[in-house]
């Protein structure tokens, strides 16, 4: 088994472990830049605390991304297209509808792990009116030393939209901070964690969690109060 693959399963099982409460059911996906032009995602329908090897499948990472530039498609050509995009067509397993998100986080975002979870806490605050607002300033000095400053995303439906909302919101961090976020948060939808190793996705998604509970509790005294911190 290849090392990189290996170390993917690892991470993925962790983030699906179940005590966790960062995903139930077949929730959530992961990923891991192979080489220059593909990846390992993981396939759809599988449970990530589960996952083996035959879990992930390898795409090509450009052809992933011309969905975003071509037209819009109903989820079942979407799924046609990201099988087209599989390194070993007969390979079983079908990439999971967000793949185009991985994708973008592995080459515009620069990561190298991709960790995409559904945690309670931080869901709790972005299924919220006002989760824009709860999530614009840092509350202690850990949370922006591990998470840095998280790029927050509209509401986009999952597949071409998303990959689209995503990819725009990146674009403009980019352009306006010159450095790639280390945690995207999908307003009414989840988490993703970008590091360079398996560690530093995990460290941020746990960060975030924890950031998560302390601000639904911030609430119960008038609201949290953020602190100026180095990102």
């Amino acid at each position: 088994m290849e090392r990189q693959l290996e170390q993917l399963m690892r991470m993925t099982r962790a983030l699906g472990e179940p005590d966790r409460d960062y995903v139930i059911l077949s929730e959530g996906n992961a990923s891991v830049r192979a080489d220059a032009e593909t990846f390992w995602v993981k396939a759809s329908g599988s449970h990530m605390h589960q996952v083996n090897a035959e879990d992930f499948v390898r795409v090509r990472t450009d052809d992933v991304l011309a969905l975003l530039d071509g037209p819009t498609l109903p989820e079942s050509e979407v799924r046609e297209h990201l099988v087209a995009a599989k390194v070993d067509p007969d390979a079983s397993g079908v990439p999971s509808i967000e793949t185009a998100l991985h994708a973008l986080c592995l080459s515009l975002g620069r990561a190298t792990f991709v960790g995409h979870t559904h945690p309670t806490p931080v869901n709790a605050i972005l299924c919220a009116r006002d989760a824009r607002d709860a999530f614009s300033g840092s509350i202690f000095p850990a949370e922006s030393m591990v998470c840095g400053k998280p790029l927050f995303v509209p509401y986009a439906s999952p597949g071409q939209p998303l990959g689209r909302a995503v990819q725009q919101a990146l674009q403009s961090a980019l352009d306006a901070r010159g450095k790639p976020p280390r945690a995207l948060l999908l307003q009414n939808h989840g988490l993703v964690a970008l590091g360079a190793t398996p560690g530093e996705v995990l460290d941020v998604t746990e960060m975030m969690v924890k950031t998560a509970r302390i601000l639904i509790r911030t609430y119960a005294l008038g609201g949290p109060r953020f602190v100026d911190c180095d990102a």
